[in-house]
Order: C-alpha cells, then structure tokens, then sequence
C-alpha cells in the first residue's frame, strides 16, 4: 500500500495550491481527481472562467457560437496548464481515478479502467468542491433542462431560456443570454429580487434588466416541467400558470459534494447541509484529515478556497494564527450588467446591530467618467458607523464594481477609517474617484 505525506482528493483551487506548496517543500503529494476534465477546479472550467467570458462576449456584441468556440478554446489551455503545474513535479503523483474512505486512515481509488488501489497518508485533504442542487420536480430529467454546467455547452442559443431561481447564478445567465438575443424569463420564488441585498440596490439591477429585455415571475414556483414538443418545453408554476421555451436552466443553487467518499465508514462528521464539519484552521473531529472550499460549506467562491489554503498552510507551518476567524470581510460580485459587488452590512442590517448610521449614495449618472465611458448607468452606497467612523458596507453597481470593492476590502481589513476613502486623492478621470463623494457622509 503506497504512502504519501499528503493526499488531496480534488484538483480543485485550495488542493492544488495547497499541493504545490507541499511539494516545493519536499513532501510527497498524491493529487486524485475522477474526471480529467476537472484539473485546475469548478472555476477554471465550469464556472467563473468559461461564464465569464462567455458575459463578456455577449456583452461586446460578439455571436453565441463564435462566444462559445472561444471558451472552448480557451478553458483546455488553462486545464492543461493546471495538470502541468503538478505533474512535471516529482513530488506530486496525479491519480486519474475516483477517491474512496475505506475508513479513516486509508483511501481506495478507482481508475476508469477499474483498477484499484489503496492509499494512506500523513494528511488527508478534501477538496471535492460542490455539485449542482437539482430540486425535485417532475420533468427535470427532459433534455431541455439545463445547469449551469450543461447549458454553456450548447452551441445554438436557445430562442426561448426559462431560468428557474432568481439568486447570483441564474441572474448572471439570465443577462448573458439576453445580451445574446434569447427571450429570457426568470421565475423568482419569492416576493422580490435579492431580498439579502439593500433594497434600493436590488430595484436598481431589476430595473436595469427589465430595460435590457429580462423578464421576471415573482412569487412563484416552478412545480412541473414538460416537453411539448421536440424544440420546446412547458413549465408549470405554482399558480397554474405556465411558460413555454426552448430551454430551461435550474439555477436552484449548489450543495457540497461529499456523496460517494464513503465518508460513512470514517469518523468524519458532516453539518446538516451535508457540507464537512471543520474547526477554525479547517481540520475536521478526525485530527489528519482537513476540508478546503466548497465542500466544507459557507461560501462558494473560488478565492475563498485560496484562503483555505492560507489558513492550512499556517497550521501545518506555523502555530496557526491565521485562521477561519482571521478572515474579516468576503466580498463578493454578481456578474450583471453593470456588475453589482458588496462587501459588509446593508444599512438596515447595521441598525440592527445596534450602529450609528450614516450613509451615502452616489448616482453615476452624474460622474465624470461614467460621461466618458457613455455609461450612466448604476448607484452605489456606503454604510459608517459615525461614532468610531469605521466602514461597516458598501454596495457598488457600475462600471468596473467588480475592481473597486477590493479597495473597499483593504480600508476594511486594515481598520482605515472612512475618510481615507473620502479624503484620497484619486487620479482623474476615473471610477473609484467617485469615493469621494460616496464616503462624504
């Protein structure tokens, strides 16, 4: 039985920063990811890297399946760097092959020809990321129904797309394929859009999408899916309402992936949303075998899981000072057009705790460089505590949101005031000179 100082299952950002690390510091790393179309991670692949340039093409007038020849030009060049950036290692063995527990110190691993082994080691590290929630509905099998991973495969862009779910993911498809060209409807099951965000900030982007052409059904379920047609499928509501298209995405969120580790025959315990339990420096009740990104739930971003590894390293290298606790403020960008990003408290949620608020505002009609850009679209806010003047929040939607709410971040994580952002002296004509104005409380 081959024994290794560390054994990661998932190719994923986390494991394979992590690997490296190890690797360059002498240690003996076994690398196990089941699908070779995976190396590098959900992001690199599936997710923020291929939707993005996907949302950036649609947005540039460019056509869906030229859109798509790019993407699938491109992602396999980042994958094949991935699997370099480990395997030319000699301290790193990557095993194509599925990863099993078979209790808590030994790993059995498959590989697509059905061979097996057996694996130990030192650390053990799961990485196995998250996979699509799919609800249970009827019709949900149809070929017409997509996810999120499935459908920027297509190459012929669906006339008719019915998004089922109003969150980050199916906003962000619901603008790409309307900046496409297809009639977009989303069905949004509760009462409004983006009711965790300040509401005069999730008006503004259900306004800029109803101006592009997004359609939205609010407070309704979708309860059945049927295909009507060879080209088409009906979807009912709760209501008995029903709404016909091409396509359906399920945009119904993710859940971590820890199905089929034969975690039942480990001491591993799991949360209530199935996602690995883990203390503050990510190590599970079974003390060599530590979780890292998506599966070990919270967040699901894949710089997030590049903390993980922050916060792995300095257990395994050092006393552990930086840890879960350590990690203050996560932003995060909703890929809409324009971006909308957010960091820390709405006001409301400030007032709750107990602050003193004040807040600012600024409409980027009325900013230099949104005239320059010739676009005058989008608000931001700002939330203070006007006592200590520390920044509590911030909500950008605008032109490069997506930038500015990391220099948000660095005032927040180093405690600056929120009249360093007001009184800096920022170069012209520029986006972030607007905090001039939006800190100016």
């Amino acid at each position: 039985m081959a024994h290794f100082d560390a054994l990661i299952i998932g190719f994923g950002k986390a494991g394979k920063t992590l690997a490296g690390d190890l690797a360059e510091g002498g240690s003996k790393v076994a690398m196990i990811e089941k699908d070779p179309m995976m190396y590098g991670g959900t992001c690199i692949n599936i997710a923020c890297i291929p939707t993005k340039l996907l949302s950036h093409d649609s947005l540039a007038g460019v056509e869906y399946s030229q859109a798509v020849e790019r993407k699938n030009n491109t992602i396999p060049k980042l994958r094949d760097k991935n699997y370099h950036n480990l395997a030319d290692n000699d301290n790193i063995t990557v095993f194509d092959a599925e990863a099993r527990f078979l209790n808590d110190k030994e790993i059995e691993i498959e590989s697509q020809n059905g061979a097996v082994q057996q694996l130990t080691a030192d650390d053990i590290f799961i990485n196995t990321g998250a996979v699509t929630a799919l609800p249970p509905i009827e019709g949900v099998d149809s070929d017409k129904v997509f996810t999120s991973t499935s459908l920027i495969e297509e190459t012929v862009l669906p006339h008719k797309l019915t998004v089922v779910g109003g969150g980050y993911i199916g906003l962000e498809f619901a603008t790409m394929y309307n900046a496409f060209g297809s009639e977009v409807t989303v069905i949004v099951p509760e009462n409004g859009l983006l009711l965790s965000e300040d509401t005069e900030m999730a008006e503004a982007i259900q306004q800029e999408m109803e101006n592009a052409g997004v359609k939205f059904v609010f407070g309704e379920k979708a309860e059945a899916l049927e295909d009507v047609s060879d080209s088409e499928i009906k979807v009912t509501l709760s209501n008995k309402d029903t709404i016909t298209s091409n396509a359906v995405l399920m945009a119904t969120g993710r859940k971590p992936m820890t199905y089929g580790l034969g975690l039942e025959n480990t001491s591993i315990e799991l949360s209530e949303d199935k996602s690995v339990r883990v203390d503050k420096h990510l190590k599970t009740n079974v003390d060599h075998i530590w979780a890292m990104g998506d599966v070990k739930g919270g967040m699901q971003f894949t710089y997030t899981s590049l903390d993980d590894y922050r916060v792995v390293k300095s257990r395994l290298a050092d006393d552990g000072a930086y840890n879960m606790e350590s990690r203050a403020h996560t932003h995060y960008t909703m890929f809409v057009d324009p971006p909308y990003s957010r960091i820390g408290l709405t006001a409301d949620e400030a007032k709750e705790e107990g602050y003193d608020v004040a807040e600012g505002k600024v409409d980027l009609s009325g900013h230099p460089r949104a005239h320059v850009n010739n676009d005058l679209r989008g608000l931001s806010k700002s939330v203070v505590d006007k006592a200590s003047g520390k920044i509590l929040g911030a909500a950008l939607f605008g032109a490069n949101a997506e930038e500015l709410i990391n220099l948000v971040k660095l005032a927040m994580d180093h405690d600056l005031p929120y009249t360093a952002l007001r009184d800096m002296m920022y170069n012209h004509p520029v986006m972030s000179e607007s905090f001039n104005g939006l800190f100016n409380v």
